[in-house]
This record gives structure tokens, sequence and C-alpha cells, in this order.
């Protein structure tokens, strides 16, 4: 199996990638293209194996920064996003994704199992690449449940999740990576500008992200959250520790996010795995710094989502950016991380439990503008970044992409939550949040005998 660069700057398959159109019957070029074909299949589904871990190392963070009353309702929400979103991406969302372009803007071609055959190496290749694919939708939905924890109906997030894995995620994916199975007859018309996100802050992260300030919005801050003067007030999560072994399950399967992204298994995957590590490391370390600065002693909480703010920021420019250039951008999305949620918090009174808003929805945009100005040309053909003399050629792109993907999952998340509160309302009762969800969308406690039922 060969590789190339996209327009996107992403290393993407260049096999059979009209298969799904095409004759079954292919020649291959011999026992390297097997011995490189069966590698490729093996490093992306192990990538894809420690992507899918991810979602225990939401489930950790989301109900360990929650209170104990509702822990359970956010781990069902992270087995559904997994469940319902696969079964959704495997029926309609990689079809819009992945399919023929039709204008730059959705893939119009479905996909089917049916008749590809599953021995020979392509249609193995293609197995692979739709799980690959399927764990990244899941993760764009469970990003949105820990923004709206403890107060939204259970029922109507099952709506929400499958709108933004069958419909949202995929429609902004196509924009930014259409071409990685047709190539450029799948290219969204991102790609087609220079749009740069290589495994995806803007288009997995930022989504999430703006999908869950639509839905933090509709649905309004939980009780107790701001006093009758508008002063914000803190609701801690009930199981610090578990928050953080979820940020180290997180921090694990990143490496199968970022050096997965390449689907080949060659040399690039050793700089990706370093630029992430060191980014994730400076985000933890410029997050303890701002809040010790901040609150006068290193928050725990806020150190965690630091950590995950340096990772998010290097999703998009993992692949593109030298070592040092990638503690840079860690640096910077640590701090931004702990200044966002106090804006997002304190001053525009949104709440957010998790801070999946400021982690996944800005230090995204910023990673994602990272990729125009910290760029190395040895990197990308020669194309560099604004810091390396590229001049703004690389930077408007991504501006552009930022800035539609905002405006696209915003909207789009705001249709998704109104639609579902139009069809079975979105918020439980005042009674059934000051009981805690465990028990009244699920009818047990998480922590058996040990509840207390406190809105402090």
């Amino acid at each position: 199996m060969t590789t190339k660069f996209s327009k996107a700057g992403r290393i993407v398959p260049a096999l059979a990638i009209t298969l799904l159109l095409a004759a079954p019957s292919m020649a291959f070029a011999g026992e390297e293209y097997l011995t490189q074909t069966h590698g490729n299949i093996l490093w992306t589904l192990i990538a894809a194996i420690l992507v899918m871990f991810m979602q225990a190392g939401f489930a950790c963070v989301e109900a360990g920064f929650s209170r104990a009353k509702s822990a359970g309702n956010i781990l069902m929400k992270n087995f559904i996003d997994f469940a319902f979103g696969s079964i959704i991406f495997f029926l309609f969302g990689f079809g819009l994704m992945f399919g023929i372009d039709a204008g730059g803007f959705v893939g119009t071609s479905g996909f089917s199992l049916a008749g590809i055959g599953f021995t020979s190496p392509d249609a193995q290749w293609t197995l692979t690449f739709w799980f690959f694919q399927s764990v990244f939708a899941a993760t764009a939905a469970t990003i949105v449940s820990g923004g709206i924890a403890e107060r939204t109906k259970f029922s109507s997030y099952l709506i929400v999740t499958c709108i933004v894995t069958g419909v949202i995620y995929p429609i902004s994916g196509h924009w930014a990576w259409g071409s990685l199975w047709l190539g450029d007859s799948g290219a969204g018309w991102l790609e087609g500008l220079g749009f740069m996100d290589f495994a995806g802050s803007t288009v997995v992260h930022s989504v999430g992200g703006w999908v869950a300030l639509a839905g933090a919005i509709v649905l309004g801050p939980r009780i107790g959250k701001y006093a009758a003067d508008g002063k914000a007030k803190a609701i801690p999560g009930h199981n610090i520790p578990l928050a953080s072994l979820g940020v180290f399950i997180l921090w694990f399967g990143w490496f199968g996010f970022n050096p997965g992204s390449t689907t080949t298994a060659d040399g690039s995957i050793g700089l990706i795995a370093v630029t992430t590590s060191l980014s994730g490391c400076a985000g933890t370390v410029a997050a303890m710094f701002t809040s010790w600065f901040r609150f006068g002693k290193p928050d725990i909480s806020m150190t965690c989502n630091g950590a995950l703010a340096g990772l998010v920021g290097i999703t998009a420019p993992c692949a593109t950016v030298t070592p040092a250039a990638a503690i840079i951008i860690g640096l910077v999305a640590g701090v931004l991380v702990v200044l966002s949620i106090e804006v997002i918090d304190k001053i525009l009174k949104i709440d957010d439990p998790v801070g999946a808003v400021s982690v996944h929805g800005v230090c995204g945009a910023w990673g994602t503008l990272a990729c125009g100005l910290f760029t190395a040309p040895e990197l990308n053909d020669g194309a560099g970044g604004l810091f390396y003399g590229g001049g703004f050629s690389l930077v408007t792109p991504q501006i552009i992409g930022i800035a539609v993907c905002f405006v696209w999952a915003f909207g789009a998340g705001l249709i998704a939550f109104n639609i579902a509160k139009a069809v079975m309302g979105i918020r439980v009762t005042a009674e059934e949040e000051m009981k805690g969800l465990d028990i009244s969308e699920h009818g047990m406690e998480s922590y058996n005998g040990f509840q207390i039922f406190s809105n402090e």
C-alpha cells in the first residue's frame, strides 16, 4: 500500500479507494504490497481499539467531575454514544462523510458491506477503515455529554447523539476529510482551500465542543449553580481520583487517536507520538501554574483539563510540527483552558460541568490555528506556517475552517437540542434533578447505600 499527502496535509491510504464502485477484481503488486497492506491494517486496527478505549476515559472524567447522584447517568450516556453512534454512523454517517462529493458539501454514495467480500486485502482494509472512523464519530458525540451533565433527559439525549453521529459530525467531516476515502472525487470544499486538521482538533473536538455549548445554552444551568445576584457557585465533582484516572486513560488512547490517523504503518508515527506527548505535558504544566496564580493553589481539576487541552491542541498539527513547537502549543492550550473555563462560567454564565466547551471547543480551535502558525516546511512538502516565513497562506484557510465549523456545529446543535425539546422535552424536572438522575432516570443508585441527597 502506498501513501500520499492530501490537500489537508494528512497522510492517507492510496489503495483502491474507489473500491465500492469499481470492479471487484484487482491486480495486486505482489508480496511487498500485501505485507504493507497487512501492516497498515494491523496498525490502524490497534489505533482504533485505543481510541475506542478512550470512551472509558471520557466516562471516568465526566462521572468524576459530576455529583455522585448522577454518575450512573453519565456512564449510560457514554455507553449509548458508542453503541447508537456506531450503528447510525454505519447506516448514514459514513456515506455522508466519505461518499462521492456533491458540490464540496456532502458525500452522496451510500456505504454497505454487502457485495464487497471479506477476504481480499482491499475488503479487509474497507472494514478496518470504517471501524477506525466509527470510533472518531463516537468520540465527537461523547464530548457533548459532559457539557450537559446532570440535568438532561436520557430519552432526549438519544435523539441528540443520533443527530450528531448521523448528520452534524459527518457533514463537516466531509468538508475537511472527504478525500480520505475516495480521493479527489470525495474531497470537500475546505480541503480545496488547503485547510489542515490531521487528526481532528476541529473536525472531532471543536465540533463536539460547539454542540455541547449549544446544549448547555438550551438547557440552562443546574439548580444552585448561580446565586440570585448571578454569582457563579462551584459544584464540585464527587470523585477527583476517578476523573484523574480518566485523564490518564484518555492520554493513553490519544496515541491511537493521533499516530493512528496516518492509517499507515510507517516511521511518521514516532514523530506524532512525540509531539502528542509533549503537548499534553506542556498543557498540564501550564494549567497547573495558571490555576496556582489565579486561585492561590494548584487546582487538580484545572490541571487535569490542562492535560486534555494540550492533547486537543496538538491533534490538528501533530504530524506537521516539531517537538519544540508542540511544547509551545501545549503551553498556550494549558493557559487558555483555565481562562476559558472562567469566562464561560463567570462571565457568560453557561454551566459546563466538566469544561467540555473550553477543552474541546476552544482549545480545538487553537490547535487548528496552530497548524497555520507552526507547520514546518520539511513536514509539509515545503509549505511552512506563518512562523516559518510562509505568511498567511496556511493561516487563512485555518481561520475559515474554524469559523465555518463553529457556525455549523453550534447552529446545528441548537437545532438538534430544540428538536429534542419539542419532541419530548429536554430537561428533567427540578425534583428529579435534586434527587439525582441515577434514580429519576434509571431507577437505581451508582453508590447504593451511600447516596446523599444534597445540591451543595
